[in-house]
């Protein structure tokens, strides 16, 4: 190879690296961001947490959680749906028009009669600004240990 062919080479490998260093860092930077907090737009309905982790919880545990969120419009906020993205998560939330800068919950009860991890979304549609927002409910659920204490040799 000649010189001129190696500098091309080291060259175009290095910026092809640089390049790819760049995209992945904004792929990381941006996506740890994503859905973990809302900003706090106006005129939007604000919630405080928008993941719940139950972490490892026995099978038959309560599998019960609330998302808890602010009106910060300056009309009455109405929660059109909460539709959760399957049949083992029963959702509750107030039907009656939150006021402005007023809190209100959305009750959630997940099935922990069913082994295993699980990661579900809940779509909450209102007539704020943010008209969808997607939540998250995640955890494992396990068979019940009888020996839960004792150490094995």
């Amino acid at each position: 190879m000649h010189k001129k062919n190696v500098k091309l080479w080291l060259k175009h490998n290095i910026m092809n690296k640089k390049q790819a260093l760049l995209i992945l860092f904004f792929v990381v930077a941006f996506g740890s961001f994503a859905q973990k907090k809302q900003s706090n737009p106006t005129e939007s309905i604000l919630f405080t947490e928008l993941t719940y982790d139950y972490g490892t919880i026995e099978v038959g545990s309560p599998g019960n959680s609330e998302f808890k969120f602010t009106n910060k419009m300056k009309t009455p906020l109405v929660i059109r749906n909460v539709k959760p993205s399957c049949g083992c998560t029963i959702a509750s939330w107030p039907k009656e028009p939150i006021l402005p800068g007023k809190t209100g919950v959305i009750k959630l009860n997940y099935n922990t009669k069913i082994p295993g991890s699980f990661n579900k979304t809940i779509t909450v549609s209102s007539n704020a600004k943010n008209a969808t927002v997607i939540l998250r409910i995640k955890g494992n659920v396990i068979r019940f240990q009888k020996y839960k204490n004792e150490q094995l040799l």
